[in-house]
């Protein structure tokens, strides 16, 4: 399974990224806009550098230009996706199974929230891919999933709801465990927020729906 890492232009912290690229391959790796210069400060060549170079320094540009084998796609600024979908849509385009989204949560809200809904995409096609930053790793799921204590990215782990409604809830081997539960968007939201894991394995089933899930740890 190829895999992927979308490198984007929000606020990334680069001890955490250098951390977490020490132990991790990526066979693709792609550079969006003003993840360009995150790409330089980490000594990443991208494969592809996707976007409409609005938020990244000329300077930076020239100095990736003078690098072989790099296929740049420029985008106009006025467009309907973001840069961060565009790269995605390439992500797919290439066979990627596994996508990482790094510098896709800080800065700007309404980016962090298009950059989530860029993974609806993903979870359509089976793809796992995931917004990761030092505190949280956050991804959508469509059916239930088993937690594993030794593979959590944090202490807790949080289900909202990303449709409307998701149907038949239960939560087994958590420390807040449910059964047959319904969950709906802006009602009885702390029912699924910062859950943890009373045993070494816990599972999250349901009946319909998609859920955004976050593992984090303080």
């Amino acid at each position: 399974m190829k895999s992927c890492l979308i490198v984007t232009g929000g606020k990334l912290d680069l001890a955490f990224a250098r951390s977490f690229l020490a132990k991790e391959h990526f066979d693709k790796i792609i550079a969006v806009d003003g993840g360009l210069e995150a790409a330089e400060a980490l000594g990443l060549t991208p494969d592809y550098i996707v976007g409409d170079f609005d938020t990244v320094s000329s300077q930076v540009v020239e100095r990736f230009k003078r690098l072989p084998f790099i296929v740049w796609e420029k985008h106009k600024p006025e467009k309907n996706e973001t840069d961060t979908e565009l790269a995605r849509s390439r992500a797919l385009s290439l066979g990627c199974g596994r996508i990482v989204f790094l510098g896709a949560t800080g800065g700007r809200f309404d980016h962090m929230l298009g950059n989530l809904h860029a993974l609806y995409a993903c979870m359509e096609q089976g793809i796992e891919a995931c917004l990761l930053d030092r505190q949280n790793k956050i991804y959508l799921l469509d059916e239930g999933k088993a937690f594993y204590r030794k593979y959590m990215w944090g202490k807790y782990v949080s289900f909202l709801p990303y449709t409307e409604k998701v149907r038949g809830i239960t939560l087994t081997g958590f420390k807040y465990p449910l059964t047959d539960r319904d969950i709906e968007r802006g009602r009885e939201v702390g029912l699924c927020i910062s859950n943890e894991l009373a045993a070494d394995r816990a599972e999250l089933s349901f009946k319909e729906g998609v859920l955004i899930c976050v593992e984090s740890t303080d």
